[in-house]
């Protein structure tokens, strides 16, 4: 009798505890939804515009200085970036309500006048903010808090690409690695699906890509998946160097948040008039839709690095990641066709590997792989993301993730990322 009672208690508190996250889950992908999906058409809108007016461009200096005395104005305490909203899952501090107002007009500034950024950075912190704030006006507990920032988190990921299932597991799955936040999936689930619905009705469509399918299985395909992978998480490692090295060199040189953005805006303008292309500003995804479907340039996975670690690492505000897969899809269908694999495939898998490398997410990876790119090459992806995270080794492109596991033994580990 009492194990009866136990159980009917057990199962009582399961239930409350459901129903509490189906509610406040539901708010956050409604509100994250919404967001997400006005920044998603602000972003093409100034998009359309910069590729109508191409002369915008030459007024990026002028957009990095609105962006630094945007900062500057209102984040008078310090830095606010993606890292914050890691730390408030990881020890409960604090995400400044400030962060999402600044971050959308921040991307859209830098998207509107041609720095190369992606937007999923502005995803992170805008749902992280929203998350946050809405635990703290609901006053839910301090791990209930967190939970909610992932949410948040997972909506706006998911209303900007359409991947709901990516969008769950990243958030859970970024925060510290080897750990996966369990209690927080049913929450993230339920966020990115709402929020992914909102932007259908926003007449958004989610991103995804058409691979020649029918290629033939072989060993020779498999040994050219392994190279290829092996490749991708070493050009991630260079990737989160350049990242990295590209900020403290710039910090370093010109102290001065305003100087320092103007003429990182100004490299990038003259970089776009050298190479006579305005491919490698904004996000790219046209140039990783012709990649997949079989066509890239051999120096353009090279030329987006350069363009996004100069915009970044001068003060633009984005992501890395849509950059990332311009560098993954490109390098990928250059050198898969070198090693024999069919261009488009190849990728594909230079996409996925490479995001791998940079977000150290295996899981949430795979399944990037499997709503981009279908099901028909998933073993491929699988292998090509197991071997991308465990040969990227400590490196990522968030400083304050944690690896709490090694991934070469059965341990816990203490490794900050390089």
């Amino acid at each position: 009798m009492e194990l009866f009672k136990n159980g009917v208690n057990s199962a009582f508190d399961y239930t409350k505890v459901f129903l509490k996250w189906l509610f406040f889950a539901s708010i956050v992908g409604v509100v994250g939804g919404t967001v997400g999906s006005v920044f998603h058409i602000s972003i093409d809108y100034v998009t359309e515009l910069r590729y109508e007016f191409p002369w915008i461009l030459f007024l990026l200096p002028l957009g990095g200085l609105l962006i630094v005395g945007a900062y500057s104005l209102f984040a008078k305490k310090g830095r606010i970036d993606t890292n914050c909203v890691i730390e408030a899952v990881q020890r409960e501090e604090r995400v400044p309500f400030v962060m999402a107002p600044l971050i959308f007009f921040a991307t859209v500034v830098t998207h509107f006048f041609g720095g190369s950024a992606g937007r999923e950075g502005a995803a992170l912190q805008l749902g992280g903010s929203m998350g946050y704030n809405i635990g703290r006006l609901f006053k839910l507990s301090k791990q209930d808090v967190r939970i909610i920032v992932m949410a948040g988190m997972s909506s706006v990921f998911a209303a900007l690409f359409g991947t709901p299932l990516t969008a769950a597991f990243f958030s859970i799955e970024v925060i510290s690695i080897g750990v996966i936040h369990y209690a927080a999936l049913v929450p993230c689930l339920i966020s990115s699906v709402v929020a992914a619905q909102i932007a259908a009705l926003f007449g958004l469509s989610p991103v995804g890509f058409t691979l020649n399918t029918g290629i033939d299985f072989s060993w020779s395909m498999v040994l050219g998946v392994v190279v290829l992978s092996l490749l991708c998480a070493l050009l991630s490692i260079v990737f989160c160097f350049c990242m990295k090295k590209g900020e403290h060199l710039f910090e370093k040189y010109v102290p001065n948040a305003y100087a320092r953005v103007f003429i990182g805006g100004a490299f990038v303008v003259a970089l776009t008039v050298l190479i006579g292309t305005n491919e490698y500003n904004g996000a790219g995804m046209d140039v990783i839709a012709r990649a997949v479907s079989g066509d890239a340039r051999y120096e353009a996975f090279a030329l987006k690095l350069l363009f996004t670690v100069i915009t970044i690492a001068s003060g633009f505000k984005g992501g890395e990641i849509i950059p990332g897969f311009f560098i993954g899809s490109t390098f990928g269908c250059v050198v898969g066709g070198i090693l024999g694999l069919e261009p488009g495939l190849g990728a594909a898998i230079g996409c996925v590997a490479v995001f791998c490398g940079m977000v150290n997410c295996p899981f949430a990876s795979v399944i990037l792989a499997l709503e981009l790119f279908g099901s028909e090459y998933i073993l491929l992806f699988a292998l090509a993301c197991g071997i991308s995270f465990m040969m990227s080794g400590p490196f990522g492109l968030y400083s304050k993730q944690r690896f709490v596991c090694s991934k070469i033994r059965e341990e816990f580990s203490e490794i900050n990322e390089g």
